[in-house]
C-alpha cells in the first residue's frame, strides 16, 4: 500500500468481491421520519461499503445512534463531517466547539470503527475498484460569489440584504482559528498534501459534504446560499487527483451531473417534507461499480424545490426581513 492508505477493505476484500460502494447523506435523524429511514437501511450484500456524506445529526447523540446503526450492518462505513455535526446547538449537552468538536466526532468514530477523514484513506476491491476512498473535511470560504463580487465580505452583505443568512453563522464556531475561511484553508492545505502522496496509478473516490465544484449550486432558488457551499479551491481536484466519482451532499438536491468526465453524485435524503415527494427515499444510490442514474436534465423534482428551482431546505439559512416586511425565520434544520 503506498503512503497515507489503509489495506484492509472490510469483509469486501480480495478481487472477487461482489459488494457495492453506497452512498448517502443529510439524513437529519432528529427527525422521527428520517430515523426511521435509518432504521430500514440494509446492505445488498455483506461486502457492501456505506459512504456517509455528512449532516448525520445536529446532537452528538444522534450521530452516534446513526453510525452506530449503519456500522452494524455494513461492511465499512465511511463518514465525512457535515455542517450540522458542526454546530454547537444550544440543545446539545456537548458543549465542544469547532476544531474540538470536530475531534470529539472523530473519537466517536473510531470508537464504533467508522473511518474518518483523518484515518488511512481505505482501497476499495471490490466490484468497480480498486479505487481509494478519500473522505474529505474541507468546509467554505465564501467563494461561491455572485458574478463581479470580488471580497468575501461583499458577498456575505449581498447575501444579507437579500434575506439570506445560513445558520451556520450563528451556530458553526471556528475555535481555535479566527474564521471559517481560515480553518478552510488549513484543511485544504493539509487535505492537498495527503493526496498528492497518492499512488499515481490508482483512482479514487472523492466523498465530502460540499460540492467539489460550483456546478451544483447554480440551481439554487436562493443564489446566495452557494456562498456556504463549498470552495473554488476543489475545481480542478476530480481530474487532479484522478477522481472515478465524487459524492457529495448538503444542497438536498439528489441527482448526477459529470464535468470532464467524472460522475458527481448528490445523494441527500434531506428532511421529511423534501423526500416525501420521491417514491425511494430510502435509496442509497451505487457508486462504484457506476449505476445510470438521472442526468441534469432528466432529474425528478430535487427536495427544497419549487417548481423546479430547487432552494435550501427550512434551517438552511435564516431570513431577515426587509424593512417593512416581516418575513418569518428558518432556524432548526439544515445546512
Amino acid at each position: 500500500m503506498g503512503p497515507g492508505l489503509s489495506g484492509s477493505s472490510g469483509s469486501g476484500s480480495g478481487s472477487g468481491s461482489s459488494g457495492s460502494l453506497l452512498a448517502v447523506s443529510d439524513l437529519h435523524v432528529r427527525y422521527e421520519d428520517n430515523r426511521a429511514v435509518v432504521e430500514a437501511l440494509r446492505p445488498a450484500s455483506d461486502e457492501d461499503w456505506l459512504l456517509v456524506a455528512g449532516d448525520v445529526g445536529d446532537h452528538m447523540a444522534d450521530v452516534e445512534w446513526a453510525l452506530s446503526t449503519l456500522a452494524s450492518r455494513f461492511s465499512r462505513v465511511v463518514w465525512v463531517p457535515g455542517n450540522h455535526e458542526l454546530w454547537t446547538h444550544p440543545d446539545d449537552p456537548v458543549r465542544a466547539r469547532g476544531v474540538a468538536r470536530y475531534e470529539a466526532l472523530v473519537r466517536l468514530c473510531r470508537s464504533l470503527g467508522v473511518t474518518t477523514p483523518e484515518e488511512p484513506y481505505p482501497v476499495w476491491h471490490g466490484a468497480g475498484g480498486p479505487a481509494v476512498v478519500v473522505p474529505l473535511f474541507l468546509l467554505y470560504d465564501y467563494s461561491f460569489r455572485r458574478p463581479g463580487v470580488r471580497s468575501a465580505e461583499e458577498a456575505l452583505r449581498l447575501a444579507d440584504e437579500a434575506g439570506v443568512v445560513a445558520t451556520d453563522e450563528f451556530l458553526l464556531r471556528p475555535d481555535p482559528y479566527a474564521s471559517v475561511v481560515e480553518w478552510c484553508r488549513a484543511r485544504l492545505r493539509l487535505t492537498a498534501a495527503r493526496l498528492d502522496a497518492l499512488p499515481a496509478d490508482l483512482p479514487t473516490v472523492l466523498v465530502s459534504h460540499f460540492p467539489l465544484v460550483r456546478e451544483p449550486t447554480e440551481v439554487l432558488r436562493f443564489p446566495d446560499f452557494a456562498l456556504w457551499c463549498g470552495t473554488e479551491a476543489t475545481a480542478d481536484w476530480p481530474v487532479r487527483y484522478r477522481a472515478a466519482a465524487v459524492v457529495y451532499g448538503h444542497l438536498h438536491i439528489p441527482r448526477l451531473i459529470r464535468k470532464q468526465g467524472v460522475p458527481h453524485y448528490e445523494v441527500s435524503l434531506g428532511y421529511p417534507r423534501e423526500w416525501s415527494r420521491r417514491a425511494d427515499p430510502g435509496h442509497t444510490p451505487r457508486v462504484l461499480p457506476e449505476f445510470s442514474a438521472p442526468g441534469p436534465g432528466e432529474r425528478r423534482l430535487g427536495p427544497g424545490s419549487d417548481e423546479g428551482r430547487p432552494r435550501p431546505g427550512a434551517g438552511e439559512f435564516r431570513s431577515r426581513p426587509r424593512s417593512g416586511e416581516e418575513r418569518p425565520g428558518f432556524g432548526g434544520g439544515r445546512s
